[in-house]
């Protein structure tokens, strides 16, 4: 009987001694938990950056551009303001503006994302603002349709 005792004290020591030990392992938990919430953060913050002027786009079934760069764009809102990312523009303030903010001259993608409630000669008055100034690349900007 001396001996099982004995030996059973020796297994618990070495078990002990074991546990003690240095672990070589990282810790993979706080990282991946951190990881997941700057995941989740990001998916509420991305959409967003996208526009400054909340706006209900028409919706067509045109496949999207695929472009790089990001383009300039303006926006119409329903009562015909326009924005500059979040600054609201006049008619005479259009040209000096996107000369301000386009990198590529003339050449610079220019979106006209126009409300569906806005009155088309509106979106159309914008549009020849821009064209006449003398950028090329004008287009408009709308939803896929889902349907």
């Amino acid at each position: 009987m001396a001996m099982m005792a004995g030996s059973a004290g020796g297994g618990r020591r070495r078990r002990r001694s074991r546990q003690a030990g240095v672990i070589n392992e990282i810790n993979m938990t706080p990282f991946i938990d951190v990881m997941l919430v700057l995941l989740i953060i990001f998916m509420v913050a991305a959409p967003m950056m996208t526009a400054g002027v909340p706006l209900d786009l028409p919706q067509t079934k045109a496949a999207p551009l695929n472009s790089d760069a990001t383009p300039v764009t303006l926006s119409i809102k329903a009562n015909g303001q326009v924005f500059l990312g979040e600054t609201e523009l006049t008619d005479e303030t259009i040209v000096g503006k996107l000369a301000e903010v386009s990198k590529a001259g003339f050449d610079e993608r220019v979106f006209v994302r126009g409300d569906k409630k806005v009155d088309y000669g509106r979106v159309a008055q914008v549009m020849s603002i821009v064209t006449t100034a003398g950028y090329k690349r004008v287009a408009l900007v709308t939803e896929i349709d889902q349907r």
